[in-house]
């Protein structure tokens, strides 16, 4: 198992939520939104939606590229498979209102499956409502920008991915 390709980018969880998406499928879905809450990460083909448990600390998002998936890592708190349509190569890691926190170039375009996992969400969360529960109204926004910097783990969502095949052929009428 060989490592072709590997980005990792720092997001905002806008609403709780980061996105990873082919650039030309930036559009939401909201059954594939309803499956991430209870899922952690869930997506419609071309469009993965990753669920925080906190709004404000930023998270570790990395997409990593091999010629055959890696099994979950052991230091996962959890895991689900995942399957991503690429028809341009380029996914975008993007954080809801506040706009992409950065793309990747796949090796190829086409479709990609594997797994997604997590570490350190339910930590992150834990010392975010620990946080919360302190702010009082002597609290500025640059103190509390500084504890959520702060944050003594990293929140981080991994996919890791392999290209299974090419993207099926457009049937749309170019009249």
């Amino acid at each position: 198992m060989a490592l072709l390709a590997e980005y990792t980018v720092t997001a905002s969880p806008d609403r709780r939520v980061v996105e990873v998406y082919d650039a030309d499928a930036y559009l939401g879905d909201e059954a594939a939104m309803e499956a991430a809450e209870e899922q952690v990460v869930a997506g419609n083909g071309y469009h993965l939606f990753l669920l925080s448990l906190q709004a404000d600390i930023k998270v570790r998002v990395t997409i990593r590229v091999w010629d055959t998936p890696p099994k979950p890592s052991a230091d996962a708190e959890g895991h689900v498979p995942v399957s991503i349509e690429s028809e341009t190569g380029t996914l975008v890691v993007n954080q809801l209102t506040l706009g992409p926190a950065g793309e990747m170039t796949l090796p190829r375009p086409g479709v990609y499956e594997g797994y997604a996992w997590w570490a350190g969400r339910a930590a992150a969360s834990a010392y975010y409502d620990d946080t919360l529960s302190r702010i009082d109204e002597d609290w500025t926004p640059e103190l509390i920008r500084q504890a959520w910097d702060r944050c003594p783990v990293d929140e981080r969502y991994v996919l890791d991915l392999a290209f299974v095949r090419e993207s099926e052929p457009d049937d749309e009428d170019d009249d």
